[in-house]
């Protein structure tokens, strides 16, 4: 594990020593300086989770220092210390975005009871800022049943992930679920989407860089790397990724060690690395554009996303959830869809899977002005969608009582024949199902009909 870095901020040599050496003896990696001009240059030069800085400074004082550390929205905490600080200055500090104050004389214990929990107040922000979208599987249909049954399998363990799917079919929250029901559940989840960064900058993002590594290269960074380390790393579209970019992953991969750009030292990481992609990797190697070698390496446990085309029993589950998370989130009232609307948007091919369904729902919430939601109100490729059986189409009639039929023949099959979750899965009350099944002819095998 990485040994978190802190700087020290302070003109007198003694607390510089004392800090020093309280806090090299529990396992940080300390670097102290005794100028807030030195402390701007240090920072820009390397990477720290944590400054402690002195309000009282020769120069640039610690709350202009304070600012500037600050400036753009940076996120690292700083302590501040003093000797002589007023209450207003204290109150003043936070108000700077100081995470915590210490008072001088410096004691041991309180000392390293601030930093500890400053830096935990940090790791858990940052966690939460990573995972603010919902992350779970909604549906009951067997191919997300059994996609559940593969993460259950495939988390607890080290093993390395390939997730393969469509685009929106919900590969990220596969790879979050994994980490979320790992031993490394603690520890950060890191995304980074390679189809997204440009060629000449994905190995800064990957391993970070050091101060003038290159053009533009300013101050210091970590990569995805360092900063995963102790929890998962995803590669999002890793088939994206250059071949020369693709060697240097397999290097970390075999060897849990790397170097920033522009740097000398060998950083050593302990990251879970999950991949995903919407490309046919073996068809990409036989193109000669994706190493065999890393394939094999990331390819461990492989795990296929089903296309929302595979589910479509989860569709009114999917538009209830996404009704009912987007409406609060918005501060409107879900709305009800009509059974008409309903077989509008099963009918539909989906093409942008389980995103294009909630960017539906959320554009229908914001739009629709009554409590309803119609065919008429759907876009105009939805609603003009024909529902087509076997061989040939059917009169409106025949073809919503064929289609009802088979929907809820796949329902009742999803729920093991229990018609009372059936029936909470398709919004009816148990007794209308019960109707519903004798009318179409529906044969229920089996189960016990109870919830």
């Amino acid at each position: 594990m990485r040994r978190a870095a802190i700087l020290v901020v302070d003109d007198e040599p003694g607390i510089r020593e004392l800090l020093s050496q309280i806090l090299a003896d529990e396992g940080f990696s300390v670097t102290t300086v005794a100028s807030g001009e030195e402390a701007l240059a240090a920072v820009s030069r390397e990477v720290f989770d944590l400054v402690m800085l002195d309000i009282k400074l020769p120069g640039m004082d610690g709350l202009e220092v304070l600012r500037q550390l600050k400036v753009g929205g940076k996120r690292l905490p700083v302590v501040m210390i003093s000797g002589h600080a007023t209450v207003e200055q204290a109150a003043q500090a936070v108000r700077e975005g100081a995470a915590d104050f210490l008072e001088k004389p410096l004691g041991l214990e309180r000392v390293l009871v601030t930093v500890n929990n400053v830096l935990e107040r940090a790791q858990l922000a940052e966690r939460l800022q990573e995972e603010e979208e919902d992350v779970e599987l909604t549906g009951v249909s067997p191919a997300i049943v059994e996609l559940r049954r593969q993460i259950l399998l495939a988390a607890p363990t080290d093993s390395r992930v390939l997730i393969t799917g469509p685009n929106g079919s919900g590969k990220e929250v596969v790879a979050r679920l994994l980490h979320r029901h790992s031993r490394r559940a603690a520890g950060p989840f890191v995304a980074l989407n390679c189809a997204a960064i440009p060629a000449e900058l994905i190995e800064s993002e990957l391993f970070g860089h050091t101060k003038g590594a290159f053009t533009g290269a300013v101050e210091a960074k970590r990569g995805k790397f360092e900063l995963a380390d102790g929890g998962t790393l995803l590669l999002d579209e890793v088939g994206d990724m250059s071949l020369l970019t693709q060697a240097k992953v397999l290097r970390v991969l075999q060897e849990s060690r790397f170097t920033r750009l522009g740097g000398a030292t060998e950083i050593r990481v302990d990251v879970r690395v999950i991949a995903a992609t919407n490309k046919d990797l073996e068809a990409e190697i036989a193109a000669g554009r994706f190493r065999q070698d890393l394939y094999f390496r990331l390819n461990v446990i492989p795990i296929r996303v089903p296309s929302l085309a595979e589910r479509r029993e989860d569709i009114p589950l999917l538009v209830e959830t996404f009704m009912a998370k987007l409406g609060k989130r918005m501060g409107v009232k879900p709305k009800k869809v009509t059974p008409e609307a309903m077989e509008a948007l099963l009918a539909y091919p989906w093409p942008g899977n389980v995103r294009e369904l909630r960017n539906l729902v959320e554009r229908l919430l914001i739009m629709v002005p009554g409590d309803e939601v119609t065919p008429a109100d759907l876009p105009m490729k939805l609603a003009e969608t024909e529902v087509f059986w076997p061989g040939r189409p059917l009169p409106l009639k025949q073809a919503r009582e064929a289609f009802e039929r088979e929907y809820i023949a796949r329902v009742l099959r999803a729920c093991d024949q229990n018609m009372s979750q059936a029936a909470r899965v398709l919004g009816l009350e148990r007794s209308h199902l019960y109707r519903k099944v004798k009318a179409l002819g529906i044969k229920v095998d089996g189960g016990t009909g109870e919830s």
